[in-house]
């Protein structure tokens, strides 16, 4: 079925076949063909001097949906003239055409977990949110993007286990280890824990597509992507292929960690990135000695991480103490939010709430008609 046109019934400049002829220049990045012939112009009409045109796209990220606007545009100006006014709506694939997306078609939500800093507690959030979400009932897939510092074979007690394989026809794919109930796939897996990764950053990026395009995920509810501290390859190289359903920050509440996570917030909210931030952990938010489990100590200062969060104004999502045996549960690879009525535990359950909130009111990019998040186990 072709796009819908509606042309003025007098003589223009702007005509069909004007513009069929710039959007047949406009070719999906993924499925490397011109919108045209895969049918993604849904709709065109002209009204006076401007052009509405409505396309859809197999990457339903927001970043890939704005490279495909610019992309209408400018093939549109270039062959009417700069003078003439274009609206572009973008959607992603609707329905049984959904499937033709190639990059992890059966995952509702991707979301990033990132900080402006190393040191932060980064990978700590990732494994401990990834293992809350599991233990709700909600079906989860981490992949631990630390290219140069794999921790999650650690966290998750799997420094041993290496990923099966299974081949399906010409294909083989690699089978994620399983532990606490969340699918895991990490650069750690197939690096020597004695050797240091020192990969360039195509490299890095090749190696890393490969845990995403070349593993039988099967069906999430959630994946979390544990990335690398500031910004750089690899960020760049995941919001450009992957369709993101936003970012986490993570930040402790000092002044200098801080600015950095300023910078992370930015780079999400950069035109050419446009991936939504969900909001920002502080962690290490006090320090509570096991002795005196009713006092708190600020010794990396106070709500700064909150303070950043009202300032630029995303949501706050949950504070998270310095606590001795959340350090201990992820040396002996037992996530701390999984020990029961402890105060390590109840660190993370409101940061594991705040996600599955926000989570039930985020729209999946997808667009599919798999059940809604909320439907998982309460």
């Amino acid at each position: 079925m072709g796009p819908n046109f509606a042309l003025p019934s007098e003589t223009m400049p702007i005509t069909q076949e004007a513009i069929g002829t710039a959007l047949s220049r406009v070719v999906e990045p993924d499925l490397k063909k011109d919108i045209v012939e895969l049918d993604l112009v849904r709709e065109v009409v002209v009204d006076e001097n401007t052009v509405h045109i409505t396309v859809e796209v197999s990457n339903p990220a927001m970043h890939s949906r704005k490279r495909m606007e610019e992309a209408v545009t400018f093939q549109l100006k270039k062959e009417l003239g700069n003078e003439v006014k274009v609206v572009v709506t973008v959607n992603p694939l609707s329905g049984d055409r959904a499937n033709v997306r190639k990059v992890l078609p059966k995952v509702k939500h991707i979301i990033a977990i990132a900080s402006g800093k190393g040191g932060v507690g980064k990978s700590t959030i990732t494994a401990n949110l990834a293992a809350g979400l599991a233990q709700r009932g909600f079906s989860v897939g981490l992949v631990d993007a630390d290219i140069y510092g794999p921790s999650m074979p650690l966290m998750f007690d799997v420094v041993h286990e290496r990923p099966n394989v299974r081949k399906d026809g010409e294909k083989n794919w690699i089978v994620p280890v399983e532990s606490h109930g969340v699918k895991l796939l990490s650069i750690g897996f197939f690096a020597d824990p004695n050797q240091a990764i020192v990969w360039r950053g195509p490299m890095a990026s090749k190696a890393l597509d490969q845990l995403f395009k070349d593993a039988d995920w099967g069906e999430l509810d959630v994946m979390l992507v544990d990335l690398p501290p500031g910004t750089g390859d690899i960020h760049l190289s995941l919001v450009q292929a992957i369709p993101l359903t936003g970012a986490i920050i993570v930040s402790t509440p000092q002044p200098v960690a801080v600015a950095d996570a300023r910078k992370g917030v930015g780079f999400f909210q950069l035109p050419s990135v446009n991936v939504p931030v969900l909001g920002i952990v502080e962690n290490m938010a006090w320090f509570t000695p096991a002795e005196l489990p009713n006092n708190k100590y600020y010794i990396f200062g106070q709500g700064g991480a909150r303070g950043l969060a009202e300032e630029l104004k995303v949501p706050f999502l949950a504070e998270v103490p310095l606590v001795q045996s959340i350090r201990e549960a992820a040396d002996v690879g037992r996530p701390a939010v999984l020990q029961g009525d402890t105060p390590a535990a109840d660190a993370f359950r409101p940061l594991v709430e705040s996600v599955v909130r926000t989570l039930m009111n985020t729209p999946s990019p997808l667009g599919s008609p798999r059940k809604p998040l909320a439907s998982a186990h309460q």
